[in-house]
């Protein structure tokens, strides 16, 4: 069922380690990427300044396709450097191969030389700050996550989770408590007419 532990043809396990690439579920990280560009591609079909000339829908499809297959090239060759030296999502110099590599050929198809050299660091530089940013909003989101875990576990051992205000229940004033608080109104009252009547004698 997927497991390390493979039958070797004589019969015996093959408890050899999964690769890098398959231990780390390569795949959403080439299919969920390609369609996020998709989508942004067509976005900025729809504010593109071609959209009056070539039609709204030929522009959406086609920012969107040039942004799924720039997309899925870096994130098919990040995978493939990332499987060749064995290392870890993480690392972010995978990343900048991964791009200087895939800039150099859609850059080399695009305008020759020239636009190899422009592209390669175009995309290293792109490319790996984007992974960087995402590493650490993972991180940003992983710790507050465990801090509201924690916070929520804190309350709970305290008793104090669901904790109802001073007022709840409310209650109903007997004679006495109604007659002490209409004192206190009335006494409320009277200062505030004090206060304003001596307002009026200064002025």
């Amino acid at each position: 069922m997927g497991s390390g532990n493979e039958e070797a043809p004589d019969g015996g396990l093959n408890n050899s380690p999964p690769s890098p690439s398959s231990s780390h579920a390569w795949k959403p990280r080439i299919v969920i990427p390609t369609l996020l560009a998709g989508v942004a591609g067509a976005g900025a079909g729809l504010i593109s300044k071609h959209r009056k000339t070539l039609g709204l829908a030929n522009v959406c499809a086609s920012y969107a396709t040039n942004f799924a297959i720039v997309t899925g090239c870096y994130c098919g060759a990040r995978e493939f450097v990332t499987a060749t030296r064995k290392t870890g999502p993480d690392d972010i110099l995978n990343s900048a191969v991964a791009g200087f590599g895939t800039g150099a050929l859609l850059g080399r198809l695009q305008g020759g030389q020239l636009g190899a050299v422009r592209y390669s660091v175009i995309f290293a530089v792109v490319g790996t700050t984007a992974d960087f940013a995402i590493l650490k909003l993972k991180d940003a989101l992983r710790e507050r996550t465990k801090t509201i875990y924690q916070d929520i576990e804190n309350l709970e051992r305290s008793g104090t989770w669901l904790k109802l205000p001073e007022w709840f229940p409310i209650r109903v004033l007997d004679e006495e408590a109604l007659a002490a608080k209409r004192a206190e109104e009335e006494q409320f009252l009277e200062q505030r007419a004090r206060i304003r009547s001596l307002r009026e004698e200064e002025s």
